[in-house]
């Protein structure tokens, strides 16, 4: 008998140990990411982990609202479909705050400023700006709000990408006249690639990043604002500009 009160105790003991360690556990995020759009996500080469400006700033959100983040890389079409169906909690991918994308999901505070700017090959002459793109082939990343503005503008043919480093690829290549993308991104492909490909123009938009959340975790999207603003406080924006946007990486 008393053996086997011995070992009642002891199961109660370790039931209330693991218990409190499930109580005190941290959060897991499952956060989507399309890791083609450097400088803010991209996959490493050497270590084959997503890296960037957005992967920073989720990271240390995380650290200062309390949870910890999985990420998952995923293509732009499958990221907004599965954030509108909530098959991830929430997603960083340098994306645009939009009345449209806010019926589907919703959004932390803005993180970021940004807008559209047009590339071109480095020897075209032609195009001076948005208002040159006119029976032009253009291309963009399929979904993207450079993608929106083409279709909007009269005649011009819009050739969609899965991957925008494909498109400036066939910029590069002569396949196509120019490309529309974020002034940051376009930036840093023109960096790399300055014999190249040039901007042209003035950025011709005025769009702010967030980060998209589940409509059903108002509770996370509170722990992420509050990341957020903490960020922001401790100076993560500004380093991260210095980090990936200054060095022009």
């Amino acid at each position: 008998m008393k053996r086997q009160t011995i070992t009642i105790l002891i199961i109660l003991l370790l039931t209330s140990i693991l218990l409190s360690a499930c109580a005190s556990g941290t959060e897991k995020v499952r956060v989507a990411t399309d890791a083609t759009w450097p400088p803010f996500e991209v996959v490493d080469e050497g270590t084959k982990e997503i890296i960037g400006f957005d992967i920073d700033l989720m990271n240390a959100i995380a650290e200062r609202g309390g949870f910890e983040v999985e990420y998952i890389n995923v293509g732009w079409d499958a990221l907004l479909a599965g954030m509108a169906q909530c098959q991830y909690d929430a997603a960083i991918s340098a994306m645009t705050i939009t009345e449209e994308r806010k019926q589907s999901f919703n959004f932390s505070e803005p993180y970021f400023e940004a807008g559209q700017i047009v590339s071109v090959n480095i020897n075209n002459t032609d195009i001076n700006g948005k208002d040159d793109l006119g029976g032009k082939v253009v291309g963009a990343q399929l979904g993207t709000t450079g993608a929106i503005e083409v279709e909007q503008m009269e005649g011009v043919e819009l050739k969609n990408y899965d991957d925008i480093g494909l498109a400036f690829q066939d910029l590069m290549n002569g396949q196509i006249d120019a490309v529309v993308a974020d002034n940051p991104l376009a930036l840093g492909y023109i960096g790399q690639n300055s014999d190249k490909i040039k901007s042209v123009g003035p950025v011709f938009t005025d769009e702010n990043y967030g980060i998209a959340v589940c409509k059903d975790k108002t509770e996370l999207l509170e722990m992420i604002n509050k990341g957020l603003a903490a960020a922001k406080a401790d100076g993560v924006i500004d380093q991260a500009v210095e980090n990936w946007l200054a060095a022009g990486q």
